[in-house]
C-alpha cells in the first residue's frame, strides 16, 4: 500500500475527475505512480504512468501527475494501452 501522505491531489482531480469516475481510489492512483509497469513524459511538464489495477477487473489505469510526479491530476481506465 503506498504511502498516500506524500501524495498530492489537483483541484482538478478532487472535483472533475473523481465526480466523473466515483469508483476511482487514490490508493489505486499513488500505486501505479509508484510501481508503474510504464512511464513517459508528455508535453507541459505531465508525466504518464500506467499500471494493472485488479479491482478494475483487470484494466490498466493511466495516471497524469504534475512535473514533480506527486501531485496527481488525473486518472482513468486505458482501454487502449497494450503492455
Amino acid at each position: 500500500m503506498p504511502s498516500m501522505a506524500k501524495y498530492h491531489f489537483t483541484r482538478y482531480f478532487e472535483h472533475e475527475v473523481l465526480r466523473k469516475r466515483p469508483y476511482l481510489r487514490k490508493e489505486w492512483c499513488a500505486g501505479v505512480v509508484e510501481r508503474p509497469i510504464r512511464s513517459e513524459k508528455q508535453p507541459h511538464q505531465r508525466y504518464r504512468f500506467w499500471g494493472l489495477v485488479p479491482e478494475l477487473e483487470g484494466r490498466y489505469l493511466r495516471v497524469i501527475t504534475l512535473e514533480d510526479k506527486v501531485t496527481i491530476h488525473n486518472a482513468f481506465p486505458d482501454r487502449r494501452f497494450k503492455p
